[in-house]
């Protein structure tokens, strides 16, 4: 099945059957991302080249000022959009089937996790994965160790706070955090 195929069919369909073609599908895409995976995360590189085996990955051109700090993990990879300028440090985690839309100037903290996938609850059923898209809007700020599910919108200007778990949509311009994350601030309330 060719990329676009598979993609079009994980958005038009948003659920995935264990062993069925799309799943195996999906799987010969992940094998090969996390090898890329791999490849960038055990080596010594530059910013450049750095920024061009994330664009291998994602099959996205990325600008000049795009700047990722290894390791970085990806599941999928090929279902991942990042806007200009964007910072993504180290340690964070992409499960991007169900579609991860990164907004110009957001800054993505340490070991966040995108979750983009849940499985069926009936335990004889758990192959099965129902994907929701993420999409962080313009210049949000995800803090360190936070995780993202499935579904969720983070609103322009937004700010994550560190090791929060994002379970609903985050209103533009607000601070949200805790386990679920919940509103802690407004944004013009903190900038002095």
């Amino acid at each position: 099945m060719e990329l676009e195929e598979l993609l079009s069919k994980m958005a038009a369909e948003g659920v995935i059957q264990g062993g069925s073609e799309v799943n195996k599908a999906m799987v010969e895409v992940s094998n090969e991302t996390r090898r890329l995976c791999a490849i960038l995360n055990n080596g010594v590189y530059t910013d450049e080249e750095i920024t061009q085996q994330v664009s291998q990955i994602i099959g996205q051109e990325l600008d000049e000022g795009f700047s990722l700090f290894v390791p970085f993990t990806s599941d999928f990879g090929k279902n991942i959009t990042i806007g200009k300028n964007v910072f993504i440090n180290s340690g964070c985690r992409f499960q991007d089937q169900g579609k991860i839309i990164i907004g110009d100037e957001s800054l993505i903290g340490h070991n966040v996790v995108f979750a983009t996938i849940n499985h069926d609850y009936n335990p004889l059923n758990r192959g099965t994965m129902y994907l929701k898209p993420i999409e962080l809007k313009e210049r949000t700020w995800i803090g360190s160790h936070s995780t993202i599910l499935p579904g969720v919108t983070v609103g322009e200007n937004s700010v994550v706070a560190a090791g929060s778990v994002v379970t609903k949509d985050v209103p533009p311009d607000t601070i949200v955090g805790g386990n679920p994350a919940k509103f802690l601030a407004n944004l013009e309330d903190k900038i002095k």
